[in-house]
């Protein structure tokens, strides 16, 4: 078990794009604000750097995408849906470079890589057929008084805040529908995944997107404050940490102007005695650790009732014990790397404390992988036993870790459920098509999913809406709901004599 470093260094030479801004149709590293280097997580090295946007460059970003937002407003609905398809296309061409280049990027494991790929490209396909469907209303008024009806339009200027480990579902959800609704983008990627970003819209000018509807900018927190605060940008789309979107929100707050949040979680996953055991067992040590657990809408905290306690924890440490933790080129690896050094010392961090705490049993894992150092590898985690109100029940760690807790009353899990400040997605494994229902309705979360688990890179349900309730955010994207975010309304009255 080694991570084949050469091997990392041939494929970055051979997929790497230029990192460059992206500004009207003009590709350029102008990086006001010095450059970063980004760090290959499954080696540790660096193998790329990249620009870091002023204010100046920001501000040219928006002044291209406000310059192209009349004609791509007014771009018919057929036109915007031919060049999304064309861009879902020509994606797939590439999707082996683009699955590799993503795993490079993140450390995601290629075999996970190449479903984000294919699931982006449903996005856009689905967004695509969108475009045509927008349609206004009739309002009922006295018809002798006069007509009145609503338009539904884009915003104009839409910035749209990546996070790093979307990669391609999330350009296609996210960019997708801003695009089908006749927005113009300007897109900020993650520092930490300045690469794919870098693909997607070179694919897009190379279909004929016209220049400026898509532009793409790098930077640290104060690019991204300065986006949100320009006054040309009328929304902003932000998936994330909670701590960035405090600051997003405040910088918006001052324009005025709408955001839309995608936030983090800590999904509870609930298995109820009369489950299918083996099958419940299964979906939760993949959902826990798939993506080495850096999802937000995995399910991070398992709740098992007392009378099969025992019995489904056992398989859950089998089920983990099974996943392979290995060099993310491999197309046998489950388990890659942590993204990047801050984040691994963070878990580690807080693997530590709740272990100093005794705040949990901790049955498996807990420390790196350091048969693949100095990659940041980490050990599937798995705590039992798990003071409910302890930081590794609470806050969300992003990484693989699992807390188990016990429960005998369906009142008692709902409690557990709940309490948290998250509320983005929630699991539950029962035979019983009432207590499925009941329970759905009971949890606090944007989804709930029964019997199952789908992880973000898998196929399919690219017309749910997927998003949170409390800690976790508001607004939607995927779905028609997603396509409603970057719409506004406008109301027309005509007087009739």
């Amino acid at each position: 078990m080694a991570v084949d470093v050469e091997r990392h260094s041939k494929q970055a030479a051979a997929v790497l794009p230029d990192v460059r801004f992206l500004i009207g149709d003009a590709w350029g590293a102008r990086g006001g604000a010095g450059s970063l280097e980004h760090v290959n997580p499954a080696t540790g090295e660096v193998q790329a750097e990249f620009p870091v946007a002023s204010t100046d460059d920001v501000d040219a970003a928006v002044d291209a995408a406000a310059a192209a937002a009349p004609e791509w407003r007014d771009t018919t609905p057929m036109r915007r849906r031919e060049l999304l398809a064309a861009l879902a296309a020509r994606i797939r061409q590439s999707r082996e470079e683009l699955a590799t280049l993503l795993t490079l990027e993140t450390g995601i494991p290629i075999g996970i890589a190449g479903s984000f790929c294919e699931r982006g490209t449903d996005f856009l396909d689905y967004n695509a057929s969108l475009a045509e469907t927008i349609e206004g209303q009739l309002i009922p008024v006295n018809p002798i008084g006069g007509l009145d009806y609503v338009i539904p339009e884009p915003y104009g200027v839409v910035a749209l805040i990546m996070t790093w480990n979307g990669g391609l579902s999330a350009l296609g959800r996210k960019v997708g529908a801003a695009l089908a609704a006749g927005n113009t983008t300007v897109i900020k990627p993650s520092e930490l995944a300045p690469f794919t970003t870098v693909r997607f819209a070179e694919c897009a000018l190379e279909v004929g997107f016209p220049p400026g509807v898509i532009n793409v900018v790098y930077g640290d927190g104060v690019a991204g404050e300065h986006l949100v605060r320009s006054k040309a940008v009328r929304k902003v789309s932000f998936t994330g940490g909670i701590g960035a979107a405090r600051k997003i929100q405040a910088a918006a707050a001052a324009a005025p102007k709408p955001v839309a949040l995608e936030l983090g979680g800590k999904s509870a996953n609930i298995v109820f005695a009369d489950a299918d055991l083996e099958r419940a067992a299964r979906s939760a040590a993949t959902g826990a650790l798939y993506m080495s657990g850096q999802g937000c809408a995995l399910p991070t905290r398992l709740l098992i009732h007392s009378s099969v306690h025992d019995q489904v924890l056992d398989l859950v440490l089998e089920a983990a014990a099974s996943m392979t933790v290995d060099d993310p080129l491999q197309p046998t690896t489950v388990v890659g790397p942590i993204v990047s050094k801050g984040h691994c010392d963070r878990i580690l961090g807080m693997i530590g404390r709740a272990v100093a705490a005794k705040a949990g049993e901790l049955r498996t894992g807990g420390g790196r992988a350091k048969d693949l150092a100095p990659g940041f590898f980490l050990e599937p985690t798995i705590f039992a036993d798990v003071d409910p109100s302890s930081e590794i029940a609470q806050e969300e760690v992003f990484g693989p870790v699992l807390s188990v807790f016990r429960f005998d009353e369906d009142d008692e899990a709902v409690a557990l459920a709940n309490g948290t400040d998250y509320g983005l997605n929630a699991f539950l494994h029962t035979a019983s098509l009432d207590r499925a229902h009941t329970m759905a309705r009971r949890l606090e979360a944007g989804s709930v999913s029964v019997n199952g688990f789908q992880g973000a890179g898998n196929r399919g349900g690219v017309a749910q809406p997927f998003g949170g309730i409390k800690g976790s955010g508001f607004g939607r994207e995927g779905g028609k709901a997603g396509l409603a975010e970057f719409l506004t309304a406008k109301n027309v009255f005509i007087g009739l004599a």
